[in-house]
């Protein structure tokens, strides 16, 4: 039945299509720079330097992201990942360039890191609020499911290419096929129509819109108690979590005296876990002990598995950790992430996603930040255990956020526009 909707999807929508292979192809791009970066940060540089690289490129990212997100409201979907791919491509070719001529300094790769935090918040934009618009609410779980599996495929191909080549080819050869693959996915843009446009509000321009699009999601997060405790526990777990899936993971492998190929393997391993998540597996678990449970336990389950990778010198024991964690990392993701985007307005989803953003990238700067002052005073498998456990017991405070357990009960028809009918206050239009 379900590879029946699949083809259904894939046949009458050939928008959803056009996203899909961009899906693919950009996260296949972005995960060789995932690996490849930082990898090449710890070989000519060190811990601090990637960890200053992490919290500038956070601190960016937390800046770039709301002030990118009026123009989805305002030009074309298709536009904008066309420019934002241009943009990401610039900044793989000074990564290139860099690597060739041998000349690493921090500030440079930094500088490269931030063009491309700017591109990918332009992309971001367009990207994470195209699935609503071009599916009804119906067929949305479905095509969330598809996406999720098709950046998931990418996920699983990227470190396994990029770590193949990082072993044998080397740095700057990665690189440039990062450069490669970026540019092929921008050709893969024209598969999307241009058509796709949402309302424009032509009396409000730059900083103006910006702050009455922040305002208008702050307020709405801030009237239903479900959505502000949702985002402080995400907030809080973030902080810590982090750093466990992005930071350690490859000061790890360096640690373990292991080459870079086994740093794409233990990254695909937490692609191969995200691709069994998005499979039916996550819908049987969920038909057996309900949404509310299985969320609860993935995102606790998560802090304890990783845990687990702090402690672990065993490589192989490293690999089927890093399949569990990420088979729970996309089971905590997809129980929320459709209930969520079915319960904000359509109006608001980019609002509140653009607040949730933001949220998520003040811990992604505050994560790497502690992180690099713990490493200053203990050794890495003690930072590495410590932030997973607490991550862990911080996830157990969803228990704990106002109405979550009635939220999930309810099924797709009911969840849809929940908080505008439960919460209108935070759902008014003021043109102001």
């Amino acid at each position: 039945m379900k590879i029946k909707i699949d083809k259904y999807l894939m046949k009458v929508n050939p928008a959803l299509r056009g996203v899909l292979v961009f899906d693919v192809l950009m996260t296949l791009a972005l995960m060789i720079g995932y690996i490849t970066i930082p990898w090449w940060i710890i070989q000519k540089g060190n811990a601090q330097d990637l960890a200053i690289y992490g919290v500038v490129t956070a601190i960016a990212t937390f800046l770039f992201q709301p002030l990118m997100a009026p123009l989805c409201e305002r030009y074309a979907k298709r536009k904008q990942l066309v420019q934002g791919t241009v943009a990401l491509a610039f900044s793989c070719l000074l990564f290139c360039l860099i690597a060739t001529a041998d000349r690493y300094e921090l500030w440079l790769v930094t500088t490269a890191g931030l063009v491309a935090v700017l591109a990918n918040a332009f992309i971001d934009g367009a990207s994470v609020t195209i699935t609503p618009e071009l599916m009804p609410a119906a067929q949305l779980p479905d095509a969330l499911q598809l996406r999720k599996r098709a950046s998931s495929l990418g996920r699983l191909l990227g470190p396994i290419v990029g770590g193949g080549l990082l072993a044998v080819a080397g740095t700057i050869v990665t690189l440039w096929v990062y450069l490669g693959l970026v540019i092929i996915a921008l050709f893969s843009v024209s598969q999307i129509p241009s058509s796709i446009n949402t309302h424009v509000y032509r009396d409000k321009n730059g900083i103006q819109l910006w702050w009455f699009e922040f305002r208008a999601g702050m307020k709405a997060k801030w009237t239903v108690p479900l959505e502000r405790g949702w985002t402080l526990v995400n907030f809080l777990v973030w902080i810590f979590i982090g750093p466990a899936f992005v930071l350690f993971i490859p000061l790890k492998i360096h640690s373990l005296g292991l080459s870079a190929a086994w740093l794409g393997a233990c990254e695909a391993s937490i692609s191969i876990g995200m691709l069994l998540g998005s499979f039916n597996l996550s819908s049987l678990l969920v038909d057996r002990f309900g949404r509310y449970r299985v969320r609860v336990f993935a995102a606790v389950s998560e802090g304890l598995i990783l845990a687990f990778v702090g402690l672990s010198h065993e490589p192989w024991a490293l690999i089927v950790a890093f399949i569990l964690a990420g088979f729970a990392n996309t089971l905590m993701v997809l129980v929320g992430a459709t209930h969520r985007a079915l319960a904000i307005p359509k109006e608001f989803r980019l609002r509140i996603s653009s607040v949730n953003k933001m949220s998520s990238q003040v811990a992604s700067a505050i994560g790497p930040a502690l992180a690099g002052i713990a490493l200053l005073h203990w050794q890495l498998p003690t930072v590495y255990t410590a932030f997973s456990l607490i991550a862990a017991v911080l996830a157990c405070c969803f228990v704990f956020i106002p109405r979550s357990k009635e939220f999930f009960e309810l099924n797709h028809e009911q969840v849809n526009d929940w908080y505008q009918k439960e919460y209108p206050s935070g759902f008014a239009r003021k043109n102001n």
